[in-house]
């Protein structure tokens, strides 16, 4: 999946000469290349991908659309301002949040056009995923759930915490994932009620178990949470519980393009507000995710962003109750001017065990 052309036209509509891109997601988006080091160039006239000798064989087999090159000595800033004096560039657009400072004064002492900040000329085209995106992130939310069922058999009051990550680490590695999204979140008992928990040394402990995770799969991100219980549930677990679902299925029911984040939060936020549970739920409804776990826009309180036609985003209320229990429930949308499309296919009825 290269983007060559997206960028270039944004760029352009943006009042910039050309782009440089230095982050990883950034350059895999415009590239379809994965790496750790790397700088894309994208200007009015071309393309151009610089990288070390660890990559460039590979880059140059796999990237069509730019000339791949590997950087003179290994200095960027000295082959973007090759670029600039060969283009005549003169407003060339950086990331600004991804650039660390130091770095940022290298290429202004070093690069003569005027350098704008400008990450969101990539992130917002970022923010709508085409179908083939999609059809990748797909794949990494069936590896996940795969990995899920398979761990539930597993679980019991004589294993860890962290033997639970473990075990579900190894079997997403196993299902075919390239890496984990994020460090999994499992934790039990008492410990339901932290939302990003860390799991411990300890034994599973009866009540609700809560399980946040994700794998990379094509360098995109799936996430997923779920809850389970382990013994019989109270009455008031029960409540809680299927509080969080009604929550997820009205925010699910709001959600489509062209609605802003804070009404498809509001949506499921009522619902436990309703409940009486409004001050236990202290995160946002989700997030965009992608090439990266966290992406822009958000579906909370105070995103009056309308999502785009594309948007993929978590679906995942919460309630906490602090020493007692905390459930939540996460899928992830895909959302079009008709609605939702929720590429999670695990149950979300309650799992006993």
């Amino acid at each position: 999946m290269e983007n060559f052309e997206k960028i270039r036209k944004a760029a352009l509509a943006a009042g910039l000469d050309g782009i440089m891109l230095l982050s990883e997601p950034n350059r895999q988006y415009a590239s379809g290349f994965r790496s750790s080091d790397g700088m894309a160039v994208i200007t009015g006239t071309g393309a151009w991908y610089f990288t070390d000798s660890r990559y460039l064989e590979a880059a140059g087999k796999q990237i069509t659309g730019a000339k791949v090159l590997a950087p003179t000595g290994g200095k960027y800033a000295a082959a973007m301002e090759e670029l600039v004096q060969k283009e005549h560039l003169q407003k060339l657009g950086f990331e600004e949040k991804y650039l660390s400072y130091s770095r940022y004064q290298t290429f202004a002492e070093q690069i003569s056009a005027k350098l704008v900040p400008a990450e969101d000329v990539v992130l917002n085209l970022r923010a709508s995923k085409s179908r083939e995106e999609l059809d990748v992130m797909i794949r990494a939310q069936r590896i996940a759930e795969k990995s899920f069922n398979e761990l539930l058999p597993l679980i019991s009051t004589d294993v860890t915490e962290k033997d639970l990550e473990a075990e579900l680490v190894y079997r997403m590695l196993k299902n075919g994932a390239e890496d984990v999204s994020f460090n999994s979140i499992i934790v039990s008992g008492k410990k339901s009620s932290m939302p990003h928990g860390v799991p411990g040394d300890v034994k599973v402990q009866k009540g609700f178990l809560t399980m946040d995770f994700g794998v990379k799969y094509g360098g995109y991100c799936s996430d997923t949470t779920r809850t389970v219980c382990v013994g019989k549930p109270t009455e008031e677990m029960k409540t809680v519980y299927e509080t969080v679902l009604n929550a997820q299925l009205a925010g699910i029911a709001a959600a489509r393009a062209g609605v802003t984040g804070r009404a498809v939060d509001g949506a499921a936020r009522k619902v436990i507000e309703d409940a009486g549970y409004g001050p236990c739920f202290g995160h946002s409804f989700g997030h965009s995710l992608g090439l990266e776990i966290h992406e822009s826009p958000n579906a909370s309180p105070s995103s009056d962003v309308p999502f785009p036609a594309g948007a993929v985003i978590s679906a995942e209320p919460g309630i906490y109750l602090p020493g007692k229990f905390g459930v939540r429930i996460e899928d992830v949308l895909y959302l079009t001017e008709s609605g939702a499309e929720d590429i999670t296919k695990l149950p979300k009825d309650l799992v006993i065990l």
